[in-house]
């Protein structure tokens, strides 16, 4: 259990949140995160009279402090918005340092040096964090923002209990944190190791936000907090400089949408892959008898890893940050393309050695540790927001007198065509190292309504948040299952490469004995974390929570 006492509005509010709370329902606000305390944070915001985008800001924040191996203020991430019948997205996803070059992962004989894109300061890209938050506060925003960071600032300065899972990770990792002298001073316990009932007091990270709850976006990007960013970058040999700060925004983006079973799903367009590659799954399924085979039957779970091996084949090659990269979004995205591409499939397995990214020049018609969290208000606006450091804690670096962990997101660029990054994700040209360049990722928050009601999803998972964000619609609206059955159902996930399918505890013994036969391979694993709300026709409110990586918490008033 973690509970903690925070300051708002002058008033101490006590907060405690049982183990794990899977299923939420209400009226008037809906909140599901990944972690207790920024459940409680954001529902304390909607109570207040603020509305989702104001609850997603003060969650974003807490969790910066709550839940530091995901959580953040030193990555960055996509944002879904859905406001008076309308959705937009945001971009704030990182952007490589002006000093980046091509080739800076290479070694002397041309090799990648994995170490080098993943840990320590040159793994980490420009944050967005800060940017994304504060461009969603001035559009949508109508609670004052520094009260907004305020439960946030009061986790850091006063601290919060543990629960045994948190203390687990933080002893995990202390191999990780021995790598930067900062990390293992604020992340070392007094006592020989962690332990559920501890209290993490972090000054530092307290500082820094007050910093951006007195100044804003350049409470981060400008003035002192951005100087010891670069100062630190320089003492480890980094590329950071004030430009690169003081350049970045976040931008606003059109959604990439489709209409699958008289719903209209919209996702997040380049630099994320999610959204094209969800809505080409979405085109194939909708070409399959799914009402015939039958849910997890081997031939929905065959012809469905045929799709995503062939989407993620294409992800290899077309996909980018479209501010570099001409990327053919409505070839992809086209129904047309799904027929075309389905007459290849047979009822074995194809080797992916002979899938191949196909040109897109014949058509007619032109990311591993996330968090994800979900809010609705009672006026039934949305916020569908995933965010992200990469790997756990990032690169290990923790800004000197700052208090935050960076981002390790240079990995998720291609260092080397045809060389795989840490979630086994192959990348090409389109995806190549430039300065102020965006990475490409996996999110893939997401809104889908088809007029009565509104359905609110996303994941972490690097790769295996495509395939959580498809199962989770097509469970919910191809095969009219309950949300909560749509999303704690086993998944399977396939990505091109490597040539297999990744299964979860509970899938079919009959159904994995047949998929062998027709000459798959499989191996077993956790998939995802899809923490997701539905807003029903008559106004009620259901939000689930997943139960994997230890539970979520779905709370609604």
């Amino acid at each position: 259990m973690k509970k903690t006492l925070f300051v708002c509005n002058f008033l101490i509010l006590s907060l405690a949140i049982e183990a794990a709370e899977l299923v939420g329902t209400g009226k008037n606000g809906m909140v599901v995160t990944a972690d207790s305390l920024a459940t409680a944070v954001g529902v304390e915001i909607l109570k207040k009279g603020g509305n989702a985008v104001d609850a997603a800001i003060a969650v974003n924040f807490a969790m910066a402090v709550t839940y530091p191996e995901a959580g953040n203020i030193g990555g960055g991430g996509f944002m879904a918005i859905r406001f008076d019948d309308a959705t937009e997205t945001l971009d704030y996803r990182e952007k490589a340092p002006m000093k980046a070059t091509r080739d800076m992962y290479l070694d002397s004989d041309g090799f990648v040096d994995k170490r080098k894109s993943r840990y320590g300061i040159l793994a980490a890209g420009v944050p967005g964090a800060v940017a994304g938050n504060y461009a969603a506060w001035e559009k949508y925003g109508t609670l004052k923002w520094n009260e907004l960071i305020q439960p946030a600032i009061d986790f850091a300065k006063f601290g919060f209990t543990m629960d045994g899972h948190f203390a687990a990770i933080l002893n995990g990792y202390q191999k990780l944190f021995e790598m930067d002298i900062m990390a293992l001073s604020a992340f070392q316990p007094l006592d020989s190791v962690w332990r559920a009932g501890n209290v993490l007091v972090q000054p530092e990270l307290a500082w820094t936000l007050e910093k951006i709850a007195e100044n804003g976006r350049d409470g981060f990007y400008e003035g002192e907090v951005a100087k010891r960013i670069v100062r630190d970058s320089e003492r480890l040999d980094g590329l950071f400089s004030l430009e690169d700060f003081s350049r970045y925004e976040a931008i606003w983006r059109k959604p990439i949408s489709v209409t699958y079973e008289n719903w209209q799903i919209y996702s997040m367009p380049p630099p994320s892959s999610g959204g094209i590659c969800v809505i080409q799954l979405l085109n194939f399924a909708q070409l399959f008898p799914l009402e015939k085979w039958g849910f997890q039957s081997a031939n929905h779970v065959h012809f469905t890893v045929e799709s995503q091996r062939r989407v993620f084949a294409d992800r290899s090659q077309h996909l980018g940050d479209s501010d570099f990269w001409n990327v053919p979004v409505s070839s992809l995205v086209n129904e047309s393309y799904a027929k075309q591409l389905k007459q290849q499939f047979k009822y074995v397995a194809t080797p992916s050695s002979e899938v191949l990214p196909n040109s897109m020049e014949s058509l007619s018609d032109e990311s591993e540790e996330t968090t994800h969290f979900s809010i609705m208000d009672k006026w039934g606006n949305a916020v569908s927001n995933t965010t992200t450091i990469n790997g756990w804690f990032g690169c290990g670096v923790v800004v000197a007198d700052c208090g935050f962990f960076l981002n390790n997101e240079m990995d998720d660029f291609s260092a080397k065509p045809g060389v795989p990054n840490q979630f086994g994700l192959i990348g090409a040209e389109a995806n190549a190292i430039e300065p102020e360049k965006r990475m490409l990722s996996s999110m893939s928050p997401t809104i889908a309504t088809n007029g009565t009601e509104t359905l609110v999803i996303g994941s972490p998972g690097g790769s295996t948040i495509i395939t959580t964000v498809f199962q989770v619609l097509q469970n919910y609206i191809g095969f009219g299952m309950s949300l909560e059955e749509a999303v704690q159902s086993p998944r399977f996930h396939s990505q091109w490469l490597p040539d297999r399918i990744d299964i979860e505890e509970g899938f079919p013994k009959e159904i994995q004995w047949e998929l062998q036969l027709r000459g798959h391979s499989l191996n077993s694993r956790k998939l995802g974390q899809a923490n997701c709300i539905v807003l029903k026709a008559d106004g009620t409110m259901i939000g689930i929570a997943d139960r994997r990586r230890g539970g979520g918490f779905a709370k609604g008033f």
